[in-house]
């Protein structure tokens, strides 16, 4: 776990600088992913690809995935073998 200083400054963890390769005056990237925050060495590999043709690729694979699940169609509860009250009494210890 890493602390934000004052100055907003972080430091962070020896296992992932070794692991990344990361020495100091090195830059680093932060992108913003949902929620979270990503670190992005400088010295990362990049897909070399446009980020225009990023998501024209994207595009495509979610129209795929679209296309495939398209005519299933998930089997009423009273078909599958189990009830609703099965299902959460069998992660529950007693």
């Amino acid at each position: 776990m890493t602390r934000v200083t004052g100055k907003f400054q972080i430091t962070l963890p020896k296992r992932l600088v070794d692991a990344f390769g990361i020495r100091v005056g090195d830059e680093v990237e932060l992108i913003a992913a949902g929620d979270a925050i990503r670190i992005v060495p400088a010295n990362a590999v990049r897909s070399g690809l446009p980020t225009e043709e990023q998501l024209r690729l994207f595009d495509e694979a979610t129209q795929r995935l679209k296309k495939r699940a398209k005519g299933k169609k998930i089997p009423p509860a009273t078909e599958r073998g189990w009830t609703r009250d099965e299902l959460y009494d069998r992660g529950r210890t007693r």
